[in-house]
């Protein structure tokens, strides 16, 4: 074999090693082929890099007090409910139609809506005319990668995921919540239930899931936080991927504002996801066929490549 070939064995390697670390991680897994094809397969090597390097502890919920950035948040939650409140009465803490939000795609038919006031650049121009003192104490946080509203209704439930990449942890804050063990958010099979003006951080890389049993909405404030890392050079990194990677799935709340590159392929996407899934349905032979010969192909080329 020559260097090169030994070379790409070698990070096909570390590569899978990294997958396999990651399907394992915690108590709570996804099936082995769903972690290999979905994001957080694809970008295990990335994960492990954060997870080996973290500041904090690798573990499903994180001390709040760790980023006391997010005492301010807490101290101020009714100002930012009231803003919630407003935007959820005028109808505008919902979904996108046309599907450019490619980060929470998944979620629109689980009923799950959102009010966007930051996503990996500045601070969306419909969330500083509608919520002007919520996004003053954001920001306030330097580290803040994204921030929303989110609302689960009454009855509904978001399944089994994780998120894809470990560049954050998550901070929730409690607004307008059921105040009952029936609201809940598993991660890692660990539950929490969210209470108005509570707050908590976990990381979203874990296996979760949630549910609202309630007859009432939860409505929270939904952050994500710059994970701590232990290096400078990987704090730098870091720093560039938040600016120049991810903002690549910015959304937004109104039709005229900006999205990122990846969100205006979203929508074509989304119909080709239907149409596979249609085909699922109506000859589940022909889509097993399709699939199987797609991953075929794939380690097909992989192999040819290495050879």
């Amino acid at each position: 074999m020559t260097l090169l070939q030994i070379s790409l064995l070698a990070v096909v390697a570390l590569y899978l090693a990294c997958v396999l670390a990651v399907h394992w991680r915690g108590k709570e897994r996804l099936r082995f082929r769903r972690q290999l094809t979905e994001h957080s397969g694809i970008f295990a090597s990335f994960n492990c890099l954060m997870y080996g390097f973290s500041a904090v502890p690798v573990r499903p919920f994180l001390d709040p007090g760790l980023f006391p950035e997010s005492r301010l948040l807490k101290e101020h939650w009714k100002t930012i409910r009231d803003e919630a409140v407003k935007l959820l009465e005028s109808g505008r803490i919902r979904y996108d139609e046309n599907h450019k939000d490619l980060a929470f795609v998944g979620f629109q038919r689980r009923g799950w809506k959102r009010f966007h006031l930051k996503w990996y650049s500045d601070f969306l121009p419909s969330a500083r005319q509608a919520c002007p003192r919520t996004v003053e104490l954001l920001a306030s946080i330097p580290n803040l990668n994204s921030a929303a509203f989110t609302l689960l209704p009454p009855g509904k439930k978001l399944g089994r995921h994780r998120d894809p990449f470990a560049n954050s942890v998550r901070y929730h804050l409690g607004l307008v919540t059921p105040n009952s063990d029936d609201c809940t958010l598993w991660v890692d099979g660990q539950p929490y239930s969210w209470r108005d003006g509570e707050d908590m951080v976990f990381d979203q890389t874990y296996v979760h899931w949630a549910r609202n049993d309630t007859d009432t909405s939860r409505i929270i404030l939904f952050c994500d936080f710059t994970r701590p890392l232990q290096t400078r050079l990987l704090r730098a990194f870091l720093s560039f991927m938040n600016r120049r990677v991810f903002g690549i799935t910015a959304s937004h709340n109104e039709p005229e504002e900006a999205v990122g590159f990846a969100n205006r392929a979203t929508p074509a996407l989304f119909r080709a996801k239907k149409l596979f899934i249609a085909l699922k349905h109506r000859n589940r032979r022909t889509y097993t066929i399709v699939k199987q010969t797609s991953l075929a192909l794939l380690v097909g080329y992989l192999v040819y490549s290495l050879a």
